[in-house]
């Protein structure tokens, strides 16, 4: 299953890709003048109406002696989409460890457990305000699925170039949080880590 996603992202078949990305951002684009429920209800009619004529094509077919009567999506039912007890259960427990570890670390932010940590995500919330009056949650879904499908490949493509523009980011952000947190900390020149720095004179 994570394999045909990973083939699905990177275009390793460019028709089903576009299809189901296609079908996803139309689905998704009308849902801004029509509820969940009318598009859920429609696609699946539709969806329904296609495989049921499907089927009966091929049933006539077979009356007709046109073809050797084989059911047209008995791959797709002889499918196994279940789970074992060991498979379920492993699913749960990292479900579980995922839901303790993050409620731990909001608890930590929202009760200012780190001090700095904590204003990051104040400044965070605070740019999220903006986004809200810019854009609504159904715009960015489609912002995320449209950049599922088109980031990775460009990274795939772009890979040294990208790398060395996040280096270059990575070490600004780390100057800015090394200054930020030496400001909370009083000021002062930050220390000397190269071998043979200057050491501070005996008083």
């Amino acid at each position: 299953m994570t394999s045909k996603a990973i083939d699905l992202i990177y275009w390793k078949d460019m028709e089903r890709t576009g299809m189901v990305l296609t079908g996803l951002v139309v689905g998704l684009l009308s849902l801004f003048q029509l509820s969940i429920i009318t598009v859920v209800s429609t696609v699946s009619l539709a969806f329904m109406c296609f495989t049921i004529s499907v089927r009966i094509y091929y049933y006539f077919l077979y009356i007709l002696g046109w073809g050797d009567g084989e059911h047209p999506f008995k791959s797709y039912l002889g499918r196994d989409v279940s789970f074992s007890g060991e498979q379920a259960d492993l699913f749960m427990q990292k479900a579980i460890v995922l839901t303790l570890s993050a409620a731990e670390s909001l608890k930590r932010l929202i009760f200012v457990g780190n001090l700095f940590e904590s204003l990051k995500l104040l400044f965070l919330m605070y740019l999220v305000t903006y986004l809200g009056d810019l854009c609504n949650g159904l715009t960015l879904i489609i912002i995320f699925v449209i950049a599922v499908f088109s980031l990775p490949l460009f990274y795939k493509q772009h890979q040294e170039e990208v790398d060395g523009f996040f280096a270059k980011l990575q070490a600004h952000v780390d100057n800015t949080k090394d200054f930020l947190r030496r400001l909370v900390q009083g000021g002062g020149p930050p220390p000397d880590t190269t071998p043979g720095g200057a050491k501070p004179k005996a008083q």
